[in-house]
């Protein structure tokens, strides 16, 4: 996986979660949530509006004017914008230097990052808030990123938060609609997006977690789409969510296209034929990804991060919360080059050390991958052939790096033949690839961002920006694991497990299981029917072989969702027993990844 520069523009229709809403009533449309605010403020309220980045609270603002102008054209109501607190462009720029690193040896597009953690206090210039602190008096609208920052918040009597999913603020920034906090000219569209990742992105992050941690908001606009954007209380917000939390549910997904993109899902899921292919599907890439709760007279979407941040221990359950504060600690996609062009790149990722040392990351990045859909000839890469291979494989890389002439790197690279139903572990630091003519779904660690060091692309171009892929040689070097071996391969991480329990037509298998990974890799099998139980953990389930399987409540079968082939749904914490049932014909399988039990 990679950081999402280029999401297609598309909301898949089919995935969303049937609620009832319990009397939630959105405030629908943006004339009628700018009514809401100019009500606020004539009653003389102070107003504090803040936003993800990509949202577009200047559209907002300008119909709150329109609606609380006088006819002489002023008006009694004060505007102040937050960008106004903002430290000067070329102090920002020097002070981010840190963490925006230009060190072309080791990062030759300047991909990587240090995470940003001083939040909005570190962006504003102490006295510019001081003298809005002192100016602000009824009547007053303070508006855009950071307007609810330490410091401000408290000086408010209604507080609102204006959201976007990652995907609608990703395209906004793509398309030019937005520059990065504070900056006074664009940046070319990679250096904006890492910077958004490492700054932009993570500040408004933890800025919104803070408030809902807090209890600090009173609304919260779902606002994707400006025109038709959705207003709740943070209490009506809650309790939208409350419901999803006691039910399966399934996330959208976002779906992007890449060099060694398949069509495998681009069928299954009646993709836009305008899409070249589908390289990576976000199924449920916490950081990514948005929820939709969908009642007889709406659909509310949102960030699934910020559902994550809402709920907390009763979807996560408590050893989850407590061991990964709060962050949603496992993320699913599939990875698909079916009857594509090529292989995924050569490439293998961060321990902790270095990616804590070097990118402020939250620990390693393991990853699995469970072979889903295999074409003629499918194999998966992993693990070196010999002792020497390692640096054989280096040398012949680094020779290559800036040329066109392609290396024989099956000579270095061991690769496991592809069966459906093989599940392959990945710690940090293992050599490893996704080979042509395959499904794979991916598993991996908690990261914010994520971590892919290649090591050999065969010299291909990338579509998006017509340049050579990037390689990075000089920071898998540090991390890579020479002593990883085919023999070490097929003792330690190819199919590891045995059977759990068994019952009459259906069984339940450990398929993965190492010590360096701290979820459990699982298979339930069934023909008919099988029951399981979250018991305090989340698990997320794949529904990998079989047409479709309802899985319900056992104490309240009302609370269901029904799978497709290869749909991706979480099972909350605190959801108990539950029932698995086969709605097609024969035997089905269905993947099951949760936390291992301390």
């Amino acid at each position: 996986m990679s950081f999402m520069f280029h999401p297609y523009p598309y909301a898949d229709p089919e995935t969303v979660n049937e609620v009832t809403g319990r009397g939630v009533k959105p405030v629908k449309g943006l004339q009628n949530t700018a009514k809401l605010i100019a009500a606020l403020l004539k009653q003389g309220e102070i107003v504090g509006l803040d936003a993800y980045p990509g949202a577009e609270v200047d559209e907002l603002v300008n119909v709150v004017r329109q609606q609380c102008a006088l006819p002489d054209g002023g008006s009694d109501v004060v505007f102040e914008d937050a960008a106004g607190l903002l430290k000067e462009p070329e102090v920002l720029t020097q002070m981010l230097k840190e963490y925006l690193p230009e060190d072309r040896t080791i990062d030759p597009v300047l991909l990587y990052g240090r995470r940003y953690m001083e939040g909005y206090p570190g962006l504003q210039a102490r006295e510019k808030v001081e003298a809005l602190q002192g100016r602000l008096g009824k009547g007053t609208l303070v508006y855009g990123l950071g307007a609810l920052a330490e410091g401000l918040r408290e000086k408010y009597t209604v507080r609102i938060w204006m959201d976007v999913t990652p995907r609608t603020a990703v395209l906004a920034f793509k398309n030019g609609r937005f520059r990065n906090i504070g900056a006074a000219e664009d940046l070319p569209y990679a250096l904006t997006m890492r910077r958004n990742y490492y700054v932009d992105f993570e500040t408004a992050m933890d800025l919104r977690w803070e408030l809902i941690k807090q209890g600090s908001l009173d609304y919260y606009i779902s606002a994707d789409d400006p025109g038709s954007m959705q207003t709740v209380t943070f209490g009506e917000l809650k309790t939208l969510f409350g419901e999803l939390c006691e039910r399966p549910f399934r996330c959208r997904p976002v779906y992007l296209e890449g060099v060694w993109g398949g069509y495998y899902v681009h069928r299954l899921r009646h993709l836009p034929k305008e899409m070249r292919n589908c390289a990576w599907v976000f199924d449920m890439i916490p950081m990514e990804v948005s929820i939709v709760a969908k009642t007889a007279d709406y659909e509310f979407e949102a960030p699934f991060f910020t559902f994550v941040q809402t709920m907390g221990e009763k979807l996560l359950g408590k050893q989850a919360f407590e061991a990964f504060g709060g962050y949603f600690p496992i993320r699913f996609n599939y990875d698909d080059t079916y009857h594509s062009s090529g292989n995924m790149s050569i490439q293998c990722h961060p321990d902790a050390d270095y990616v804590t040392s070097n990118h402020g990351e939250l620990g390693r990045q393991d990853e699995s991958y469970y072979i889903v859909i295999t074409g003629q000839g499918a194999k998966t890469y992993l693990g070196f052939q010999e002792e020497d291979s390692c640096e054989k494989f280096f040398a012949e890389a680094r020779r290559v790096e800036y040329s066109t002439e392609q290396i024989d790197y099956e000579k270095y690279v061991h690769a496991v033949p592809s069966v459906p139903g093989t599940q392959v572990m990945i710690p940090a630091g293992t050599i490893h690839a996704s080979g042509r003519n395959q499904v794979i779904l991916e598993i991996g660690s908690l990261t914010v961002g994520s971590y892919t060091y290649k090591m050999y692309d065969y010299q291909r171009i990338d579509p998006q920006t017509g340049l050579p892929r990037p390689i990075h040689l000089g920071m898998a070097s540090k991390v890579i694991h020479p002593e990883r071996t085919r023999e070490w391969v097929y003792e330690n991480v190819v199919n590891h497990g045995g059977l759990v329990r068994q019952g009459e037509g259906w069984k339940e298998i450990v398929v993965g299981e190492h010590d360096l990974l701290y979820f459990s890799l699982r298979n339930l099998i069934f023909e008919r029917a099988m029951e399981d139980d979250t018991d305090g953990l989340f698990h997320v389930l794949s529904l990998v072989d079989g047409e479709k399987v309802k899985v319900s409540s056992v104490e309240d079968p009302s609370k269901f969702y029904i799978m497709n082939s290869l749909d991706i749904i979480v099972l909350p914490a605190d959801l108990g027993r539950y029932r698995l049932e086969n709605l097609g014909v024969g035997t089905v399988t269905v993947h099951k990844t949760h936390l291992k039990k301390n």
